[in-house]
């Protein structure tokens, strides 16, 4: 695999490869084929790799433990919020805009007292919802999040799918997907088996499930989506 990656560089004859730290072989590999090849060794930088929700392995999708930037303004918001205390400020120094004798001051009020990690937090997560989606979507994401999650209630604008009666019980994975809650009906068979998928309150636990078409439907998956399914 070094080889084959390494190869990129002598075929583009490239000048500069950026890549995580965990690629340093491989960029240096490249570096080596070069020379065999009579170019100029590329110069290589490393980045520091980004620890994913779950503060121990790098983000990944395949994990499930990343914040997608196509995701919806809630998502990205509530996500961020879900991170721990110490993993915030490595967001801020990888992701925020503030300067780092900002983050600094940031990191000793809270140990200090002054300031509450969640309002740290929260900042953190309106610059990062705003990056995508611009302040006012930010701001309402953070309302959004308050009422979910602090006042236990239910999102204002919860999306709808409609769906003829008539055409019968859905296999539950199928629907969230065609709800726009998952991304596959793996993703979708994923959750139920971690217990993260609700309908009307009452968690699913079987991958084989299948919906009943009779009135509406209210569906969460996990903590921040919510979806309600309508049959006609």
């Amino acid at each position: 695999y070094p080889l084959i990656q390494g190869y990129d560089s002598v075929a583009l004859e490239s000048d500069v490869e950026l890549g995580g730290t965990d690629q340093l072989f491989n960029l240096l590999m490249g570096r080596d084929l070069q020379r065999s090849w009579n170019q100029e060794p590329q110069v290589v930088i490393t980045m520091p790799l980004l620890e994913g929700l779950d503060g121990v392995n790098k983000m990944s999708k395949s994990l499930g433990n990343y914040i997608g930037i196509t995701e919806s303004a809630d998502d990205i918001y509530g996500k961020v919020m879900s991170i721990s205390d110490t993993l915030m400020f490595r967001y801020y120094e990888l992701l925020s805009d503030l300067p780092e004798a900002d983050i600094g001051t940031l990191a000793a009020e809270m140990h200090d007292g002054k300031i509450h990690p969640k309002e740290v937090k929260k900042k953190l997560a309106r610059e990062l919802t705003a990056r995508f989606y611009g302040a006012d979507h930010a701001v309402r994401a953070e309302e959004t999040f308050e009422q979910v999650f602090r006042h236990h209630g239910l999102p204002e604008n919860i999306p709808e799918l409609v769906l003829e009666k008539a055409s019968g019980e859905v296999w539950l994975p199928k629907l969230l997907v065609e709800a726009g809650l998952t991304g596959s009906t793996s993703e979708a068979r994923r959750l139920i088996k971690q217990q993260a998928v609700s309908l009307d309150n009452e968690k699913v636990l079987d991958t084989e499930y299948n919906v009943q078409p009779a009135g509406d439907v209210l569906i969460k998956v996990g903590k921040r989506r919510f979806a309600k399914v309508c049959f006609r």
